[in-house]
């Protein structure tokens, strides 16, 4: 039995504190799923996981109370600066961080637990989730790395195509799982193999992994991103249950595998929201449009507005659907749309806004935004709830989004898009459609909505056009 703080105390004591850190951790996640609910869910789940460390650490032993006071107050203080500090349109690539970290601790602390056990400890059972832990936490670190960059911008966001880096995937994750296996055999099966003979090949293993890690997150679009982090959201987790299974520890094993299923299941909501599979965005690409497919287009087509026009219209419009996309969190212009929607709704008219899945660099981007700047949760509407709408609608304003609400999805069947679900925008009497220039989206393909009668462009930065157009609304108003 363990002789610290609470050492006296019969192992049941710290089963019934894990009992209910993972009760914590299920209400959290459940609460999580609703934006109302969010942020309680987060509070409960981070008060899970407090009591299971600090249960854990000191039932061990492992630092002195006071100790372990500083070290909580530390990640405390670097926790609440990121927090302040980090701009909501940066949370996607700070989520990606996050899920690196976790992959990286599940590789050190399998890498720790084995060479704490040398001599005596080792075992086939030890050694095989040490390996599998190691593989999937170093995956997860470097494949994290990668995505926060493009996401940043300091990695290219192009997709790469080509049997070579698909051979190289298929060579280094080869050498990663053989370095597992020698593991296994030198140390699991033959019992007590000195440090110097087994160690090598947990470096090698670590080693082989973070380049597959690499490898396979680097040639995939940024616009993919969504997919990917929530990918390597569940493999956090399941390097985090593995790594529970390696130190025999109940809470890490729960939590993990709650991370790791949730993430999965978001995976492939991710995945069907765009009518890809999973294995399409982590190895093929989205096919790319020609200049001349969108001079055929858009030549001739395009109807530019002034946000003095754009006034005209919501003026005599009684329903009103906002559309927001990745346009807006880059500008950062979700202040100056909630003001708009405020001044929209204060002289009568009906506002919503049409929520895409995959809008945005991760899931829930434009909720967190929009919520950032006070929208009502309310008034954020799913793609199956707006869609029945849009026809009844006067007005939809687009801004910053491209592909989620393009109708080659469901018009041209040779589309790369087709059949992804997008937001039937098309539908209302008039569409305005703010983007910086037609560029396209993460498709490449020409959206056929810029040119359509009904549809008219507000060409400029996001920020600066939506201002515009509240402060046209109320010179009038």
């Amino acid at each position: 039995m363990a002789d610290g703080v609470l050492g006296h105390l019969p192992p049941s004591a710290l089963e019934l504190a894990y009992l209910v850190a993972a009760i914590f951790f299920i209400q959290g996640l459940r609460d999580m799923t609703h934006p109302r609910t969010a942020t309680r869910g987060n509070l409960t789940s981070s008060g899970g996981m407090f009591l299971a460390v600090v249960a854990t650490v000191l039932y061990f032993e492992i630092l002195s109370p006071a100790l372990l006071a500083v070290s909580l107050l530390i990640g405390g203080a670097v926790g609440t600066w990121l927090a302040v500090s980090v701009e909501t349109t940066e949370m996607p690539q700070l989520v990606g961080l996050f899920n690196g970290f976790g992959g990286g601790a599940s590789t050190l602390v399998a890498g720790a637990e084995l060479v704490d056990a040398t001599g005596g400890g080792l075992g086939l059972e030890l050694t095989t989730t040490a390996a599998i832990a190691g593989i999937v936490g170093t995956v997860t670190f470097f494949g994290s790395l990668v995505a926060a960059g493009k996401l940043h911008g300091l990695v290219g966001d192009s997709p790469i195509e080509g049997r070579t880096n698909q051979i190289l995937q298929v060579v280094f994750f080869a050498g990663a799982v053989l370095a597992g296996l020698f593991l296994m055999v030198q140390t699991g099966l033959l019992g007590e193999a000195p440090l110097a003979g087994w160690l090598p090949a947990y470096w090698v293993l670590v080693a082989a992994a973070a380049i597959f890690g690499i490898l396979l997150v680097y040639p995939i679009g940024g616009a993919d991103m969504p997919v990917v982090i929530a990918l390597l959201n569940s493999m956090s987790g399941l390097a985090a249950a593995t790594t529970g299974f390696v130190l025999d520890n109940t809470a890490l094993i729960v939590a993990g595998t709650l991370v790791g299923a949730a993430g999965l299941i978001l995976t492939f909501i991710m995945c069907e929201s765009m009518n890809r599979t999973l294995t399409n965005v982590l190895f093929g690409s989205m096919a790319e449009g020609s200049d001349e497919d969108m001079e055929d287009i858009y030549e001739g087509n395009i109807t530019e507005t002034s946000p003095e026009e754009v006034e005209m219209m919501l003026d005599a419009a009684e329903r009103v659907v906002i559309v927001p996309g990745y346009g807006m969190a880059v500008a950062q212009a979700q202040h100056a749309v909630a003001e708009l929607a405020d001044l929209l709704e204060e002289n009568g008219v009906d506002v919503e806004f049409g929520i895409h899945p995959v809008a945005g660099r991760m899931p829930g981007h434009m909720n967190a935004l929009l919520a950032e700047a006070d929208v009502d949760y309310e008034k954020m509407r799913e793609l199956e709830q707006v869609n029945p709408t849009f026809s009844q609608t006067d007005v939809v304003i687009i801004t910053g989004a491209n592909d989620v609400v393009n109708p080659s999805a469901k018009e041209d069947e040779g589309s790369p898009i087709a059949g992804m679900p997008v937001l039937e925008v098309w539908e209302a009497r008039s569409v305005i459609v703010n983007k910086r220039s037609l560029s396209p989206g993460f498709s490449g393909i020409p959206n056929p909505l810029f040119a359509n009668d009904n549809t008219s462009m507000l060409f400029g930065d996001a920020k600066q056009s939506m201002q515009d157009l509240v402060d046209a609304y109320n010179e009038n108003h």
